[in-house]
């Protein structure tokens, strides 16, 4: 990520995490103590993307057996709640209970979290190149929702192909949605994207299918929280809609994710819990009510894009094109 700003910070004895819903007016982070500070930090969206919550949930155990060494299993629950669809949580808390089973010891805690934090990076650097190797040269493509180094341990996911890709010459022009209703487009993929000087525009969700009419878009690139066995994919909400668009206009759909994102027990997407969060997100903005009090909403925060609509899966051990569930156990065996 361009300059000093980094979303994930083990500054000891606390665990600093920028917030996010504050960017990009402003940089300010939330000093973390304990898993509870953690898992309030993750449920209340100041960390965010899949690979990030992973990352913040294996310092948050830190924080814990640090206060209280028999405090690990209630600290597992209090984390694996904060937020059910990302699979990157629950694999990052089951990686550091294999830890605590064989050395219950924190310093062994740390380690394990410092090598997740440190691999994830490595890992985006991969997806990065093999993603960028599928775009032809002078691309445009469109991305949602954040999905670079402030989602993940650094570079980003999507958003890591697309740096990839406009370092190695490849592309010509992104288009990021606003991703509603928490605007992580057009606050934080739009900061990432103008602090490196990537061409870009912002486009309204609902704009989208429209805009491949006007424009040679050519791939559709996103990530993902988890992706079922057979390949169908949750991601932010809005997806499954931009998927359907690209495959009507003859746009490539792409998503790139780290393999710890797969979760081979899901047989199908229809299996993946689907996190609904408070109607007051999309009646509210900043506290101000846009809609009549006490109106309901729907709130759903990601939906399921089918593999069949998906052009190729991009993970740090390979390309997975066409997807299906042989070629996926392939890759991950």
């Amino acid at each position: 990520m361009s300059g000093a700003v980094l979303p994930i910070v083990w500054a000891d004895p606390v665990l600093r995490l920028l917030d996010q819903r504050v960017l990009p007016h402003e940089l300010s982070y939330l000093d973390c103590q304990s898993a509870e500070d953690v898992a309030s930090a993750i449920h209340g969206m100041a960390v965010r993307g899949a690979p990030a919550i992973g990352i913040a949930a294996a310092y948050g155990l830190v924080l814990a057996v640090r206060r209280d060494p028999q405090s690990f299993d209630a600290a597992f629950r209090v984390l694996g709640d904060s937020r059910p669809t990302a699979v990157n949580l629950r694999w990052a808390l089951e990686r550091m209970r294999e830890v605590w089973r064989r050395r219950p010891d924190a310093a062994a805690l740390l380690a394990e979290a410092i090598a997740i934090h440190e691999e994830d990076l490595a890992q985006n650097l991969k997806i990065g190149r093999y993603g960028a190797e599928l775009l032809g040269q002078g691309a445009k493509v469109v991305t949602h929702c954040n999905t670079g180094a402030l989602a993940t341990g650094g570079h980003g996911t999507a958003l890591g192909v697309i740096r990839s890709a406009w370092a190695a010459g490849h592309l010509a022009q992104v288009f990021n949605t606003e991703t509603r209703p928490w605007l992580q487009g057009a606050r934080l993929t739009a900061w990432e994207l103008h602090e490196e000087g990537i061409p870009a525009k912002l486009v309204a969700d609902g704009a989208v299918a429209h805009l491949m009419t006007r424009e040679k878009i050519d791939w559709v690139i996103v990530g993902a929280d988890r992706i079922a066995a057979n390949g169908d994919t949750a991601n932010k909400i809005g997806t499954y809609a931009l998927a359907v668009a690209a495959r009507r206009h003859g746009v490539k759909f792409m998503v790139a994710a780290p393999s710890g994102t797969f979760d081979l027990s899901c047989p199908s997407g229809q299996a993946i819990p689907i996190e609904e969060r408070t109607p007051r997100e999309l009646t509210e903005f900043r506290g101000e009510p846009v809609a009549p009090l006490g109106y309901d909403a729907f709130n759903p925060v990601f939906d399921v894009t089918p593999a069949e609509l998906i052009d190729a899966i991009v993970c740090e051990r390979g390309v997975i094109s066409p997807v299906s569930e042989a070629a996926i156990r392939k890759l991950l065996s």
